[in-house]
């Protein structure tokens, strides 16, 4: 992907040029504006007025990859690129209604459990890459992340439990939860399949920050970030509950569908 991305545009993908500050907290806290800049806020119309719904990432010049059960094909979206706080005007955004919604054909939204909670956007036009609007990386197929592994969830969701939204994006640390941990009868049990990835989940209120769809970014060991979540679900008893960490489509298990979309 980088090299391939690399031979079009002067920027490569996974590399802001506005660094993001990494903390070590785990509640969330406003992130460094633009410094996650392939994260892009999902916005459907009602009543000629647009709302924020989702997250997702900006992984080609004109494709966005987001959560299957972020779309319902009856509503009408654009999708808002270079934001940091939404209820303000900025210079670095700009909105983009989608060609076309493709949701991954085995999504059931009945059964989560089943995973395949992927959807691709393709954008009517290609958006001009800037400081503040980049390309995310996606990690090689199969790629597993150890256990405790540090990444970052971003979004302008619940600040807690019930909680407003965000209007500034928030950034919260979320540690990778291994497979067999995820699994555990005092988990998430065997609703948690290989196509997922768990992060978080230490009980810290605050989880829940990103946004359904949003991306989970972790580090590579070259520096580069890459998207190795898409936001799925948490707990029906809260964000960030113990035991219960939030659980995200692991995207480096849909690299050839993401290819061929």
């Amino acid at each position: 992907y980088k090299s391939h991305y690399y031979l079009y545009y002067t920027y490569a993908c996974g590399t802001p040029p506005i660094e993001p500050e990494v903390t070590r907290v785990v509640n969330g806290v406003d992130a460094r504006p633009n410094s996650w800049p392939w994260q892009i806020s999902l916005q459907y119309e009602r009543n000629d007025v647009w709302r924020h719904t989702c997250g997702g990432s900006l992984i080609a010049t004109n494709w966005v990859m987001t959560a299957a059960h972020c779309i319902d094909m009856k509503l009408n979206y654009r999708v808002v690129v270079g934001k940091h706080n939404l209820e303000v005007a900025e210079p670095s955004a700009r909105a983009i209604l989608p060609a076309k919604i493709i949701v991954h054909r085995q999504y059931n939204p009945v059964l989560l459990s089943i995973g395949n909670d992927i959807a691709m956007i393709k954008l009517s036009e290609h958006v001009s890459l800037t400081d503040q609007v980049q390309l995310a990386c996606i990690p090689a197929p199969d790629t597993i992340l150890p256990h405790n592994y540090p990444c970052y969830i971003t979004g302008w969701g619940r600040l807690y439990t019930g909680g407003p939204t965000s209007a500034t994006l928030q950034q919260a640390l979320m540690p990778v939860v291994d497979h067999d941990t995820c699994t555990q009868s005092d988990w998430w049990g065997v609703s948690i399949r290989r196509s997922m990835v768990c992060a978080g989940g230490d009980g810290v209120v605050g989880g829940c920050n990103g946004d359904s769809g949003g991306p989970l970014n972790c580090k590579n060991h070259e520096g580069i970030w890459e998207v190795h979540g898409i936001a799925s679900f948490v707990s029906g008893l809260g964000c960030n509950y113990a035991k219960k960490p939030t659980v995200f489509t692991r995207v480096s298990d849909y690299n050839e569908w993401i290819e061929e979309v």
